[in-house]
């Protein structure tokens, strides 16, 4: 059976470092960047002493490691949690959700719950926190431990994202990240400073990246819970738009980013595809190998990646196509690429509410 992409890449990149930056950590390192294990070097942060503690006595990675700290866009103003995880209007508005009403009914269980069940409802201000007096500033403590390169940044923490996001402001390119993944709000009242998705698109596209993929999590109001997709309370299946989870990277194929992407080694570029792939867009994968086949021939045989892209796309499929034969279906317009007339049938609308579960991801709120 044909390696995953991801898993490819890795393999064919030998001892090349595949850096990531998780601020953020509780429940752990996203099991698909163990694809670039022996050779992943990981950062976990997080503001539960416990979490990172559990983490730690888990991990058998000597190059993955936790560090228990509240982050910051300055160490010099202590961490106010008094109000909450979360800005004043975040707080209050989800005051509002179905979920925060589950969290009243189990209050009194999850005080005494494990770490671990308190952080799969999201209540992480139960379990043991680091001192909020001593905050820390990324970027400065990656300086401090000689990470000079990054590829991965994850962002979620629930509240002061937006704030920890701007103390990278002009560091993305001398890092090398190549790509951003971090929880978005969309909700907010328009300042500049709070910690919404249009803020968070801003920022990023002014410091050179795209918007990749953006997964909507809708939450029900409290006066009409709706049912919940996970086994924890947390987002609906109906309900408004409240948070999400925003995919951005370096599109370097795109015309008013071009000096940047020519920049990139072709490391870069073959972690970049593998990126794509992981976060199931597999197409901009694709077309980032057959855009730059000659830089990255020397790293992997292009043919049987694209072969593995194409796998990935057919899911539908218990025999996948390889990607020439593949291409042909799509050039002879067949049938194969439309859904059929008539109702949607069910097993489509499952799949559609249950999207996560196919396509797994962080499940945070």
């Amino acid at each position: 059976m044909a390696l995953p992409f991801p898993a490819l890449i890795a393999q064919s990149l030998k001892a090349e470092k595949f850096r990531l930056l998780d601020i953020g950590c509780s429940g752990g390192i996203d099991p698909v960047w163990r694809s670039f294990e022996p050779t992943l070097q990981a950062l976990g942060i997080d503001a539960s002493v416990t979490e990172c503690q559990r983490l730690a006595g888990l991990e058998r990675n000597p190059e993955v490691s936790y560090v228990a700290a509240f982050a910051a866009r300055t160490a010099a103003k202590p961490i106010d949690i008094s109000a909450g995880p979360a800005a004043p209007l975040i707080m209050k508005m989800r005051d509002r959700l179905s979920f925060m009403r589950t969290r009243e009914i189990r209050e009194a269980r999850l005080k005494q719950a494990s770490t671990e069940e308190q952080l799969r409802h999201n209540a992480w201000e139960m379990t043991g926190l680091a001192d909020p007096a001593k905050p820390v500033v990324v970027p400065d403590l990656l300086a401090e431990r000689g990470w000079s390169d990054l590829d991965y940044l994850k962002l979620d923490v629930d509240g002061a994202d937006f704030e920890i996001l701007q103390s990278f402001k002009g560091r993305f390119e001398p890092l090398g990240i190549l790509a951003v993944q971090l929880e978005v709000n969309f909700i907010g009242a328009g300042d500049t400073e709070e910690h919404s998705f249009h803020n968070t698109d801003r920022f990023l596209r002014n410091e050179g990246f795209d918007l990749f993929r953006l997964d909507v999590r809708n939450f029900s109001m409290r006066a009409l819970p709706a049912r919940y997709i996970w086994p924890t309370p947390a987002e609906t299946v109906s309900g408004r738009p409240f948070q999400g989870e925003a995919y951005y990277a370096l599109d370097v194929l795109a015309p008013h980013r071009a000096a940047a992407g020519a920049r990139l080694s072709a490391e870069k570029l073959a972690k970049l595809a593998a990126i794509f792939s992981a976060w199931q867009v597999p197409d901009a994968a694709a077309e980032l190998l057959l855009a730059r086949r000659d830089v990255l021939a020397p790293v992997f045989d292009i043919d049987p990646g694209l072969d593995a892209l194409a796998a990935q796309t057919q899911t539908q499929r218990s025999r996948p196509l390889n990607y020439r034969d593949y291409m042909a279906t799509f050039e002879a317009d067949a049938p194969g690429f439309y859904r059929p007339e008539g109702p949607i049938p069910m097993w489509e609308r499952l799949k559609s509410a249950w999207r996560g579960y196919w396509f797994p991801r962080e499940k945070r709120h």
